[in-house]
Formats: C-alpha cells, structure tokens, sequence
C-alpha cells in the first residue's frame, strides 16, 4: 500500500474527508486534531508552543524569510523509519507551512527517497483540482472526483439560492492579520464572491499584503471578518483591541452596524476544500441572512465583536 505524508493540513483533511487516511503515515504538528492522534508527527516548528503576540509572530516569521532561515524542521530519522513513497508539500506560503525546498533538503539524506508532490493553489479552482491531484497519486482519482462533485453541488445551492432572492453584493472586508494588519489573497476573494460579497481591498490569486488603516477606513465596508491565519475566534479575540482601539473605529460602518465577527481561520486558510466550502456557506448566511440560513453546525466558529455568539 502506498505510504503517504502530508506536510500541510490542508491536504491531510483533504486527505480524512475521502476516507483516505489509511495511506496516511505523517503529518505536521499544526494538522487537524484526529490526525495528530493517529499519526506520527514528522514536522515541528521551533516556535511550538510558545505564547507570542500577532506582532511577535509576524517579526519572527519576517526575519526568518529574511534570512532564509526556516523555523519548522522535518523530524529525519523517524522519516527514515516510516519509509514514504509520497510527501505532499506547498509553496503557497514559506511562512505558514514548510515549503518544498525545505523539505527536499531534509529528506536529501534518506535511504528511500519519496516523491515530493506540491499542492499550491492560488484559486478556488485550484484548491478543488488539488483536491483530484491528492486523490489521483494515491490511487482514488474515482473518489476524489466523487468529492469535489459534492463540494460543487453545495455551492450551487448557495449560488441559486442568492440569484432566486435577487441580492444585492455587500462590501465586505475580511483581514488575515491584524498587527499589522493584512487584508486577504488567494483564494478567499472567490469565497467571498461566492457568498455575494465584494472585497476590494484583498489581493485575489496572491499573497496577502499589509493593509494601511486609511485605505481600509476610506473603504469603511459593510462587514468585517476578522480570521488571523492560523487563530481561532478566541485566539483574536485575545488580542481585538488592536483593532477596536485604532481612531476611527467606532465610525466604520461595519461596527456602527453590529457587522464586526471574529472567524475561526480554517474556514478561509490552512484549510481544505471542504472547509473553503463551509467558509462560504457560513459568509453567505452573513451577507444575506434573507436568502441563506445560518449552518448552525458552524455556530461555535464565529462570534461578533461584542464576544456575543451569533444566535444565541
């Protein structure tokens, strides 16, 4: 049976949402939960574990893309032991994830030397061909097209549900940083477009870019998502009053209208395709509440500014 491991947690919920994971042999440390119990961990950051602020984070990781220096490592001699025939890596981000030329030098030195497969999506397109391409080189390219399938079902239900209520596009800004602040790329402005909104400040199809404060005031969306890569509602909301305590907060139409959420990031980045579709389900509940109801199933991902859950 082939042996896989997967070095972004994208690809292993990916991975898990196919039912595939019996090929599944290693995994970061930054993966979904029941792989982490299941699976050996074969890359760690030097960082894991540590209490650092958004700003902390984000000059740890600048001066390591600056200097070249890599803070994850790929735990060598237990991948000597597990033998792999197939890695999946990324080079969307060097700053979220090991990327493949870091990889390939950590495995340079083993006896068996895997195939290295770099899943880098830049659309919303993409993701799903991701998606095929992961299920294709284990073998599943029947399951993997079964997948996806459901996946584009579930956002035609979304799709046709917003064109029978006649909506009207809402301003939306969604920010996947917030000291500094950054607005959002890849792929999260065709979510956004998905579930009827607009973000003119993201970056669609590459990386997020620092976002001044005056160009997002100058734009005062409608609603706010607020989703840090890699932090959940409470995480943000540990640190909101970076935002909350900026001049000219409390005049943005967003906040004066109670549209300010704070949103688990895996519905937008790290994340699989399936989550990607739930990100879109649950922003489309958010932009038009007359045309999609709330997946309540999602309800403990996302909490308004004020830390009120949403429908409680």
């Amino acid at each position: 049976m082939l042996k896989v491991c997967s070095f972004l947690p994208a690809v292993t919920q990916m991975i898990y949402d196919m039912g595939l994971q019996e090929h599944l042999y290693g995994v970061t440390f930054e993966c979904p939960q029941v792989a982490l119990l299941e699976k050996n961990v074969v890359v760690r950051c030097v960082l894991e574990g540590g209490a650092y602020s958004s700003r902390e984070i984000d000059r740890l990781f600048s001066e390591s893309k600056r200097t070249g220096k890599s803070l994850y490592y790929v735990e060598e001699q237990l991948m000597e032991e597990l033998a792999p025939d197939l890695i999946f890596t990324q080079d969307v981000c060097d700053v979220c994830q090991i990327d493949t030329a870091a990889t390939s030098a950590a495995i340079a030195h083993l006896k068996k030397r895997p195939l290295l497969i770099s899943i880098t999506p830049n659309t919303l397109e993409d993701v799903f061909d991701n998606a095929l391409t992961i299920a294709t080189a284990i073998g599943k390219k029947a399951i993997g097209m079964a997948y996806v399938e459901r996946l584009k079902q579930r956002m035609s239900v979304v799709t046709t549900r917003l064109k029978k209520y006649k909506v009207k596009t809402k301003r939306i800004s969604l920010l996947e940083w917030i000291d500094p602040l950054f607005n959002c790329g890849h792929w999260i402005p065709d979510q956004i477009a998905a579930a009827g909104g607009v973000d003119l400040l993201s970056n669609p199809s590459g990386n997020s870019t620092v976002l001044q404060w005056e160009d997002l005031t100058a734009y005062d969306p409608e609603i706010i998502g607020v989703a840090p890569c890699g932090f959940t509602v409470e995480r943000t909301l540990k640190e909101i009053r970076l935002l909350t305590d900026r001049t000219g907060w409390v005049t943005l139409s967003a906040v004066r209208s109670n549209a300010v959420y704070s949103i688990d990031f895996d519905l937008f980045t790290q994340s699989s395709a399936s989550t990607l579709v739930d990100g879109i389900e649950l922003l489309a509940a958010l932009f038009h509440p007359e045309a999609i109801p709330f997946p309540k199933r999602l309800v403990h991902k996302i909490k308004r500014l004020s830390g009120v859950a949403l429908l409680e």
